[in-house]
C-alpha cells in the first residue's frame, strides 16, 4: 500500500450491495488498521489531525465488508454497508442520491423480506407465507412460474410484467427461507459469465 508524502491514502467508499459511491475519505496506517480491527470504517481527519470513526457522532456508521487496492496500490476501494445516510446533508451519498434506481428497489425488497423473517409483523403477506412454511413458499413460486408462462403466450404486456414481479417477489422469499442470499445467486451467474467468455 503506497501512502503519500503525508502518510495518507485516498479511500473510496462504495455501497457493498448497490455499488453506489458513498464518499471519499483519507486513511493513514492507524485508521486503516482500526478499520480492519473494528469493522467500522475509520478515517484520518486532515482538518482535525486525528482519527475519526465515520458515524461516531451521527450513528450512521459504515460497516466494513471488503477492501481492495487499485492497480497502482495508491488508492483504496472500501466496500461497506451504510447504517443510515452517509452524507452530513442526509443523502445516502456525498455525491447526491440516485433517483429511480431499480437496484435500490430490489435491495429494499430483499431487506423487507429479511426483516419479516427476523422481526414478525402481524398482517404482513410475507409473514403469512413464512407461517405456512417452506412447502407453501416453494409452491407459490411454482404457481407464479406457471402464471408467467401463460401470460407470455398472451398479448397483455402489463399483465406479463405484473406476473414477472410476482414471480421475482416469491422467488426472493424462497431464497430467504432457504437462507441463500441473492448475492450468492449472482456469484453463480457471474462465474458462468466468466466461463462463457
Amino acid at each position: 500500500m503506497k501512502y503519500d508524502e503525508n502518510g495518507l491514502i485516498p479511500a473510496i467508499i462504495q455501497d457493498a450491495q448497490t455499488n453506489q459511491v458513498l464518499m471519499l475519505g483519507y486513511m493513514n496506517q492507524d485508521s486503516f488498521r482500526q478499520t480492519l480491527e473494528t469493522k467500522l470504517v475509520t478515517f484520518f481527519s486532515r482538518s482535525r489531525n486525528e482519527l475519526w470513526v465515520k458515524g461516531a457522532t451521527s450513528g450512521n456508521y459504515l460497516e466494513l465488508i471488503d477492501w481492495s487496492l487499485d492497480c497502482d496500490e495508491d488508492t483504496l476501494l472500501v466496500l461497506a454497508e451504510a447504517k443510515g445516510p452517509t452524507c452530513h446533508t442526509g443523502t445516502a451519498s456525498c455525491f447526491g442520491d440516485r433517483k429511480n434506481d431499480s437496484y435500490d428497489v430490489l435491495n429494499k425488497l430483499i431487506q423487507t423480506i429479511d426483516e419479516r423473517f427476523t422481526t414478525p409483523k402481524e398482517g404482513s403477506y410475507i409473514q403469512s407465507l413464512i407461517e405456512k412454511g417452506l412447502p407453501k413458499i416453494a409452491q407459490k413460486v411454482g404457481e407464479e412460474g406457471v402464471e408467467i408462462v401463460i401470460e407470455a403466450m398472451r398479448n397483455e404486456p402489463q399483465l406479463f410484467k405484473e406476473e414477472a414481479a410476482d414471480l421475482l417477489f416469491h422467488y426472493l422469499v424462497l431464497l430467504r427461507a432457504k437462507e441463500v442470499g441473492f448475492d450468492e445467486v449472482l456469484e453463480v451467474l457471474s462465474a458462468r459469465v466468466r466461463d462463457s467468455r
